[in-house]
């Protein structure tokens, strides 16, 4: 049984009584084992699985618990446990009571910007914020704050940007609008629409789940907060570690670990404290550090390896990239096996660096926490353009994949759309291939206060392409934008050509390999390529131009080879969706940024540029970051080391003349003497 395997503080927290228990879990201290344990102890209990609620920070935690809950209770009983992320939970029950598409950010974007560019600013000083910023601090605003309305919370956040209010409000509004009218979901909807649901679910009965269980508490929103207020469980148990909080940038508020026997009076507070992940020395470099700052729980580690320990190594470089160049030699003959070597960085640049210098070496990498996979621009327009034979209503997936179009752009891309829907009589496939007889444009309104200054246009003659266009799209209404440019024109012939030859596919494999082989397609790969071949004085390097398209092919093999376990292209689009941003590409050295880091353990680990400026990152904790929230990443990078850590540094970067000092941190850890006591 689980609970035979705990030791007496881990059995202690697991078998606690009914109610709100709160377990602080630092780094290695087996919390994984505690929550499985608990688990068992509630179905020991007479709980029945169905009652249970587990939520986790990744799916791939909870998928791992479950099954390991499955080989001592059978995969049956284990299964019946809802479990996941907050979002995957909720998306789960949003499917089976509600329509809604699931839509990623990125796709989203496409669209908020489509409405974004209707609008016109007048006043420049300050500059209104661009499309993408707004997006991301609307999201921001939903997760954190609370019941603040958006007027207070940008009053607080940049009182300057007041003035746009209006402008912005009427933004988010017609986004939403279509959002509704389209049944797309983004993450925030999710959690939104969950907690409105539990809300109501539980002012007419009682909280379905005897016991909720919370994993990486310390990382919860006020909106993820919510939903557990929602649901209004009679036990709760939640499991984390104050000094690991690391997600402030998506709304994660470190009072809600803080306070919890202040939100549950009679909550019980248990402290797991033995460490079985790292070595006494790289334990007690990270407590020198993370001691600094304020302890909310009172805790003391015990290291429960006692075998003879390397002691942690400061690495240092003149110069940045022979930094980078060293660390790739070291690992080039280091005893270690590459999958278990971790190169763990604060900023994005760095991974590139080292990425490249691992290259030069022959030395095999895969990284995650940069840009993902699935965020790359040729994966994102594959899995569109699959979208959009999966449901020809699928707006979002067609302004992206005609945006591509030369002169185009993501408002003209959102106009076509419309078109072919009024063709198509709200089919789009049916609107681009048999068009009746409707005008496919209609005039735009004006909202003078919500920035939108659309004027009537005069439609163009279709036919005046046709000398350029293959026989089945000549003289199509949707020509008639007046816009609409020879180029664009041709590229919409293209995507006329694919969507008509590709039409009766229905497999995903064969529709990635039909989509990735037509001109359409690489016409786009083309550009792609050519854009990433730019030398810094506008010429095309053809060498990188080709390895480009190389890695261009490789990730497009990559997805195919994933879309051979689903035959149903719905089934294959929603786990991409869902799983996308747990999954890395490639396979050896592993290269992470420290929030890609979290939960896992390397033998040996390199956290790099420990340098003044770049970590703790002073240009973040500007823009409303805290130096106890960078003390808290590198307490996260270093506990992912169980055998070796070394730590490493440059004097310089010389390509653009900058100088370094070192790291706060590497003064705090003890590996460099501050110069008053070198003196000494």
């Amino acid at each position: 049984m689980p609970l035979s395997n705990l030791n007496p503080e881990q059995k202690q927290a697991a078998t606690a009584p009914l109610g709100h228990n709160l377990i602080i879990a630092s780094a290695g201290t087996g919390k994984t084992s505690t929550i499985v344990g608990r688990i068992a102890y509630l179905l020991s209990q007479g709980i029945q699985p169905s009652q249970i609620l587990l939520l986790t920070f990744t799916n791939k935690a909870s998928n791992e618990m479950i099954e390991r809950v499955g080989k001592f209770f059978g995969k049956e009983v284990a299964e019946k446990i809802e479990a996941g992320t907050f979002h995957s939970v909720a998306y789960r029950y949003l499917k089976e009571h509600f329509s809604v598409l699931l839509k990623q950010p990125r796709e989203l974007k496409i669209l908020f910007k489509s409405i974004y560019e209707r609008r016109t600013f007048l006043e420049k000083d300050p500059a209104p914020y661009s499309s993408q910023y707004l997006y991301d601090f609307y999201s921001l605003f939903l997760n954190s704050s609370r019941s603040e309305s958006l007027e207070k919370y940008l009053e607080k956040k940049a009182p300057a940007q007041l003035k746009f209010l209006p402008i912005y409000e009427g933004i988010f509004e017609e986004f939403n609008t279509l959002k509704r009218e389209y049944h797309y979901v983004d993450y925030n909807d999710l959690l939104l629409l969950y907690q409105e649901a539990m809300e109501k679910l539980t002012r007419d009965s009682s909280c379905p789940y005897a016991e909720i269980l919370c994993d990486e508490y310390q990382d919860t929103n006020p909106l993820q907060e919510s939903i557990l207020h929602a649901l209004r469980p009679q036990s709760l148990f939640c499991v984390g570690d104050y000094d690991q909080s690391i997600y402030a940038f998506n709304g994660a508020d470190i009072s809600i670990i803080a306070n919890f026997t202040q939100t549950y009076p009679h909550a019980q507070v248990f402290t797991l404290v033995k460490n079985y992940r790292s070595t006494s020395a790289i334990l007690d470099l990270a407590n020198r550090v993370i001691s600094k700052n304020e302890r909310i729980y009172p805790k003391s580690l015990e290291v429960f390896k006692l075998n003879e320990a390397q002691e942690p190594k400061l690495l240092e470089y003149n110069e940045l990239f022979e930094q980078y160049l060293g660390i790739a030699q070291k690992i080039s003959i280091s005893r270690c096996r590459h999958e278990d070597i971790a190169i763990i960085f604060r900023n994005n640049s760095s991974a590139d660096g080292i990425e490249a210098s691992l290259r030069e070496l022959g030395i095999s990498s895969k990284r995650k926490g940069g840009n993902s996979f699935f965020d790359s621009k040729e994966i994102a327009l594959l899995l569109d353009l699959l979208s959009c034979f999966f449901n020809p209503k699928d707006m979002m997936a067609y302004i992206h994949a005609l945006s591509y179009g030369r002169g185009i752009g993501n408002s003209i891309a959102k106009d076509i759309y419309e078109g072919l829907a009024t063709l198509g009589d709200g089919n789009i496939l049916q609107g681009l291939l048999f068009p009746n007889d409707k005008s496919p444009y209609t005039p735009k309104a004006k909202q003078t206060q919500a920035g939108l200054f659309d004027d009537l246009f005069m439609l163009e003659n279709r036919a005046r392409f046709d000398h350029t266009l293959s026989d089945g799209f000549r003289s199509h209404p949707i020509l008639e934008h007046p816009k609409l440019n020879a180029d664009g024109a041709r590229f919409l012939n293209e995507f006329y050509t694919l969507i008509e030859k590709t039409k009766m596919l229905k497999n995903p494999t064969e529709l990635i390999s039909a989509i990735s082989s037509s001109a359409f397609f690489k016409d786009i790969m083309q550009t792609l390529a050519k854009e990433r071949s730019k030398n810094k004085d506008g010429s095309f390097d053809e060498n990188r131009k080709n390895e480009a398209l190389e890695r261009i092919h490789r990730k497009i093999e990559l997805l195919k080879n994933l879309s051979t376990h689903y035959d149903g292209l719905g089934k294959f689009l929603n786990a991409m969706i869902l799983g996308g941003a747990e999954a890395s590409e490639g396979s050896g050295v592993n290269l992470l940024s420290i929030h890609a880091s979290k939960g896992l353990e390397f033998e040996e680990v390199y956290v790099i540029d420990l340098m003044d400026g770049r970590f703790p990152n002073t240009k973040l904790m500007s823009k409303g970051g805290s130096l106890e929230e960078e003390r808290r990443l590198f307490y996260v990078a270093v506990t992912r080391a169980k055998e070796r850590l070394y730590l490493s540094y440059a004097k310089k970067d010389a390509i653009k003349e900058i100088d370094y000092a070192p790291s706060l941190f590497l003064y705090e850890a003890g590996m460099i003497k501050k110069p008053q006591e070198q003196k000494n």
